[in-house]
């Protein structure tokens, strides 16, 4: 069981929050002189009333009225709910706590050698409640709006994220029919010049279709899982590259691993490929990933030969990208892309992973 849910937090905060409401007063008598029975019984007896106003507000007419749209008739009923209330405690004072008019004479008495008292101490009595009881209505009101407010966010996180799993799923698939369409038909070459470097390939893109198959489906790989999963797909895609193609890969071969979503860079790099590459020109691809303390930064830099719109800057590419960072790196990553006529060039920084 979680002890630190989010309803035994709640329960934690709501019995801390009158605790503290019903200790206060002990305190205040204490420091004007000591304690009585009645005017402490007429205090607690006036406190049950606000908890009252306030779980009646938090639990009936807050979901049944005002979460509805019927203001008018939840404005009424709390008004009438607070009215009767007061009654009721005013009842209750004169039948059961006999004594309490000559208590409150003698704390006004008090009063008088230190202080000019009020002239009404019925008008001070009725302002007192209403205050208080407006004070623990809006209170209520704000906390609950506050839960709703944050259930509505979780609920839609929640949805994103699912929206998210197809898209990723979505993603898996589109890496990349041609690339394994190309680097089987690069490996077939290679079985009639070099059997090793063959079985090498195989033993890759097999690796690679076991990351894509199931590591992938987890919210959380790793990020060494993460790096063997590039460097064997920039080892495939460079059976296909010709001495036109100036290639810098720079992945750490040291570092601390943690959890890491998966894919999360290879729209870029697959972009790089497809659109950095010219057989007939110079061309390049520049590929870093730094792994610091609690900080990762990856660049990619690629010619631009291709005409047509990159993969990463648009579709689910990019935009896949960019959701799936705001949910899973709120606040703690920047992504820049830049690109001009002749060069494409992404940044992207994750902090405290």
């Amino acid at each position: 069981m979680n002890w630190f849910s989010d309803k035994k937090i709640a329960v934690f905060l709501h019995i801390l929050a009158w605790a503290t409401f019903i200790l206060l007063p002990l305190y205040f008598i204490h420091e004007n002189g000591g304690m009585d029975m009645f005017f402490i019984q007429r205090i607690y007896f006036r406190t049950i009333i606000y908890i009252l106003i306030f779980y009646i507000n938090f639990f009936l007419l807050i979901p049944w009225l005002l979460f509805k749209g019927k203001k008018l008739q939840f404005y009424l009923i709390l008004v009438a709910l607070v009215a009767s209330l007061y009654f009721v405690n005013e009842s209750v004072n004169r039948l059961v706590f006999v004594n309490e008019q000559q208590q409150l004479n003698k704390v006004f008495d008090r009063a008088a050698r230190e202080m000019k008292p009020p002239k009404h101490p019925w008008k001070f009595d009725i302002y007192n409640y209403l205050f208080t009881a407006v004070l623990v209505s809006g209170f209520s009101i704000g906390l609950r709006m506050n839960g709703r407010y944050i259930e509505n966010e979780k609920k839609r996180k929640e949805l994103e994220k699912e929206k998210l799993s197809s898209e990723l799923a979505l993603l898996k698939n589109q890496v990349s029919p041609h690339f394994f369409f190309n680097t089987l038909n690069n490996i077939y070459s290679l079985t009639e010049i070099n059997t090793k470097d063959a079985q090498d390939a195989i033993l890759k893109l097999s690796k690679m279709m076991r990351y894509l198959l199931y590591e992938s489906e987890k919210e959380d790989t790793t990020l060494s899982s993460e790096i063997d999963f590039l460097k064997n797909y920039i080892e495939l895609m460079k059976l296909r590259l010709n001495d036109k193609v100036s290639l810098n890969v720079a992945l750490p071969a040291k570092f601390k691993d943690s959890k890491f979503p998966p894919l999360m860079f290879i729209s870029f790099v697959e972009n790089a490929f497809k659109h950095g590459v010219s057989y007939r020109e110079p061309s390049f691809i520049d590929i870093e990933l730094n792994v610091g303390h609690e900080k990762i930064n990856f660049v990619c830099r690629n010619s631009l030969v291709s005409k047509t719109e990159n993969d990463a800057g648009s579709g689910i590419g990019l935009e896949n990208i960019r959701k799936r960072l705001n949910l899973l790196f709120p606040g703690k990553h920047r992504l820049y892309i830049n690109q001009s006529d002749k060069a494409f060039e992404v940044e992207l920084e994750i902090i405290n992973i």
